[in-house]
């Protein structure tokens, strides 16, 4: 065989390698299969002759009786390549989604409970595997962003997602393994054709290559039109986002209801990226948009998995689902650190000088119920629900507040960790340094 299919892997590896800082690690992820017993193979040679550390990590789906096989093969297949080996079992919850999608959720959620932050995971998807997500986007009715494809490379929870051989065909990656004389597993379930992708690869694009033999190529090639189309609206969103909503957490329903359909379902999914959320399916984001017009003081909740929509006064909020407070109460000397079932308080009392108010009493704090008052320096006795809807504070957040009370005399309303909303006269919060953080 000629050398440069080999050569061209390598040299794929090599500048795969150059994304990754010097001191982090390179990880493999090993499934046992073809295609990632090359990765490993060849990754082992250029992390060794450029002095890298490079590690392996398999996940067990638990999902078919030949996944110990799996296993099995994936550790001694490292022991031989002197590459250290991390296995994560996990379980696979099909509930509301297929199994394909499931462990593949359940796949990521180990990579990224398992690699360091700061490393850089490997992957193993070639052309062919490209052609197929294309495919499967289009059959789903998916927009740009879903026709884009898997991309090169991702940055995702303090790790870097790479696929260095995104661009090569799965037969080139079986000539150089068949070369090399490596040994792999063959997924039992790789034939069965109930599985979407399973049903593209064995029955679809052989057809279609029969009538277009660079169908695979042609495929992949507008996955990556897709992407670069994808990279430029977001790019153009993003910075009308920054004109819009200036430094707040929200949008406003009538900037977004001024523009046209598209453009509202291009900044709603831009601005769910920037936060690291999920982005709504279509008929979730046409309800959401449908919203839109909602009368001023309607409160507005949709959700879908991993975030939710808030309408409120006409401004938008996307955010994580909130999860319930449990109970909770303590009783504080105004000094010590005091964490919240939330985060952090972040403040102390420096001065406690409460008319009428023996400063012996102890300091209890609390969430949020609802009928505090606080005496407010030159203001007077507020009610602190009035307070809140003079501040315009969403409803979902003022029972999250914490409250600093001296038997019935509220001291203080606090947004752990940084935020003090207001402190009662002759009371003064300050914010615990770094030093005081540290000694707790």
């Amino acid at each position: 065989m000629a050398p440069q299919p080999l050569n061209t892997l390598e040299g794929l590896l090599k500048d795969a390698l150059a994304e990754t800082p010097p001191g982090r690690s390179i990880w493999v992820a090993l499934s046992g299969g073809l295609d990632s017993c090359l990765l490993l193979a060849l990754a082992a040679q250029v992390c060794e002759q450029a002095e890298r550390p490079l590690r392996a990590i398999h996940v067990n789906h638990g999902l078919q009786a030949a996944a110990s096989t799996f296993e099995a093969h994936c550790r001694t297949l490292c022991e031989r390549s002197n590459v250290p080996l991390s296995v994560v079992k996990v379980d696979v919850d099909t509930h509301g989604e297929g199994i394909e999608g499931a462990a593949r959720n359940a796949r990521y959620e180990a990579f990224f409970a398992t690699l360091p932050a700061g490393d850089a995971l490997w992957l193993a998807q070639h052309q062919n595997d490209q052609a197929e997500t294309f495919l499967l986007a289009a059959l789903r009715g998916s927009g740009v962003r879903g026709l884009a494809g898997m991309p090169y490379r991702r940055d995702a929870q303090g790790i870097t997602l790479l696929r260095p051989w995104l661009t090569q065909r799965r037969e080139t990656l079986e000539t150089v393994a068949r070369s090399l004389a490596l040994t792999w597993c063959e997924d039992p379930t790789n034939r069965d054709v109930e599985f979407d992708r399973n049903r593209l690869r064995h029955q679809v694009l052989p057809t279609l290559r029969k009538r277009w033999p660079a169908a695979a190529a042609a495929l992949a090639s507008s996955a990556q039109h897709a992407s670069d189309a994808d990279t430029l609206l977001h790019e153009y969103a993003r910075q009308e986002l920054q004109t819009l909503m200036v430094g707040n957490p929200f949008l406003m329903s009538s900037d977004l209801r001024s523009r046209a359909r598209p453009r509202q379902r291009l900044l709603v999914r831009t601005l769910c990226q920037q936060q690291g959320l999920p982005t709504p399916p279509q008929k979730r984001l046409e309800s959401l948009l449908d919203q839109l017009h909602a009368k001023s003081d309607a409160a507005v909740c949709i959700e879908w998995p991993g975030a939710q929509a808030r309408l409120w006064r006409q401004r938008l909020y996307l955010m994580a689902p909130l999860k319930p407070l449990p109970a909770w109460e303590a009783h504080w000397d105004g000094h010590a650190p005091l964490e919240t079932p939330i985060g952090p308080l972040g403040w102390q009392v420096s001065t406690l000088k409460v008319p009428c108010q023996p400063s012996s009493q102890p300091l209890r704090v609390t969430w949020r119920q609802g009928g505090e008052v606080i005496r407010l320096a030159e203001r007077g006795r507020r009610d602190v629900k009035r307070l809140l809807q003079e501040a315009e504070v969403p409803p979902w957040e003022r029972g999250r507040l914490v409250v600093i009370m001296q038997a019935s005399v509220c001291l203080g309303v606090v947004a752990p960790p940084n935020q003090l909303l207001w402190q009662a006269e002759g009371v003064a919060f300050t914010r615990l340094t770094l030093s005081a953080e540290s000694q707790a």
